[in-house]
């Protein structure tokens, strides 16, 4: 009789599992889908000045990866490049002035802001440098890029166009990542498998709708409304500062998009699980809300969602319940369809989407190690800053 009642638990936490799946495939903005490209765009007759902010602290390894690309840009109006050396160790600035002999180009800029004042990220008060150094040349539109961000020569008047034929405020594209070594092709497609199924891209570009998120590498800003939002004075706090710099945007009236990039990529290197894992838990409690119940919820749900439905298979195989183990296969097999599209855009075996419950175990322990580390004082870092509560100073690592 107990074997029959958890037998029948099971069951029907596996018929859970397998509604919500059917409930994400259907329901949520078609997140799986790794279609949404820049939309549809025309060349302006007359092209807007631009100027592109590049926070970076401590980036020598990758600048000479990224940096030539901004230089390069084939842009037929008025641009110029602002590199924000947020106090790097490891001559970050002087690179960036040697590629810029060296390549030529658009006009770079090097410039440093000096410490963060209380309440301030690093990250954030390096860009509002960079926006107040760029504001005396009187950009019609801001490119807010990161220093690890390879960018194709025309993907800044790609931008622009799409921003101007749109009529958009904000045009934000999700870098394509490294995906080279063992343990980046399991994680890096599910981090961005999992961020558009918390924001489908879907409903961002969507007038009206409520979901906003950026790509914080790749976001162009239309100057007016940076103003009208306070960028980034309005989010100066903000760990995750793209999808702050969004819904500041699109509470100030501004129409935004977000979607998949197809020549904007990453060049920085995470080949260890050890990188991985400090890319994800160093903000995982902060998208949470440093809450609690929230993060009770989300592992709960991490549960349900991925791990219910191989537990499921395996209980239902092991006790001869057919019924159990068809129910979590159907789950599973939801579950693995909806991955391959992301495996696909990233080049990568199909063989890889039924291990989605593994690696979203992984996800599950980084976020926990998240909340831990916050709650040993240790908060969410950036490039040797840690940050332990909205308005801490930082403490230098």
């Amino acid at each position: 009789m107990g074997q029959t009642a958890r037998v029948s638990a099971i069951t029907w936490t596996a018929a859970g599992s397998l509604a919500a799946w059917l409930w994400l495939l259907l329901c949520q903005g078609f997140f799986w889908r790794t279609d949404v490209r820049l939309p549809g765009r025309t060349e302006p007759v007359e092209w807007p000045p631009v100027c592109v902010v590049v926070p970076a602290r401590d980036e020598a390894a990758v600048l000479p990866a990224s940096l030539p690309s901004l230089l390069a840009q084939d842009y037929p109006g008025r641009a110029e490049i602002f590199l924000i050396d947020d106090g790097s160790s490891d001559g970050t600035g002087e690179l960036a002035r040697e590629l810029a002999r060296r390549h030529g180009g658009l006009p770079l800029t090097v410039d440093s802001p000096g410490e963060p004042p209380a309440g301030w990220t690093g990250k954030l008060w390096a860009v509002r440098h960079g926006i107040g150094l760029a504001r005396a040349r009187g950009p019609a539109y801001l490119l807010l890029t990161d220093a690890d961000i390879a960018h194709a020569p025309d993907s800044l008047r790609e931008l622009v166009a799409a921003a101007r034929t749109g009529g958009f405020d904000a045009v934000s594209q999700m870098a394509r990542l490294r995906v080279e070594s063992v343990w980046e092709r399991l994680v890096v497609p599910a981090f961005v498998y999992f961020f558009a199924q918390l924001y489908p891209f879907r409903r961002i570009g969507r007038r009206g709708a409520r979901t906003a998120a950026a790509a914080g590498g790749c976001v162009l800003l239309r100057a007016e409304a940076a103003e009208r939002a306070r960028i980034p004075d309005a989010i100066r706090h903000a760990v995750i500062d793209d999808v702050a710099l969004a819904r500041a945007v699109k509470r100030g009236g501004g129409h935004i998009w977000l979607g998949l990039a197809e020549r904007v990529d990453s060049v920085r290197p995470c080949p260890r699980l050890h990188d991985l894992w400090r890319m994800v838990s160093r903000s995982a409690y902060a998208q949470l809300r440093h809450n609690p119940l929230l993060l009770a919820g989300t592992v709960a749900g991490l549960a349900l969602v991925y791990l219910v439905p191989p537990a499921a298979v395996i209980a239902g195989a092991a006790v001869g319940d057919t019924v159990t183990a068809v129910i979590g296969g159907l789950a599973w097999l939801v579950m693995t369809g909806t991955y391959a599209p992301m495996l696909r855009y990233y080049r990568q075996p199909l063989w890889l989407a039924p291990l989605l419950p593994f690696t979203a175990f992984l996800y599950l322990l980084m976020t926990v190690d998240s909340a831990v580390q916050h709650y040993r004082g240790r908060g969410a870092a950036w490039k040797g800053r840690t940050y332990t509560r909205p308005d801490a100073v930082p403490d230098e690592g």
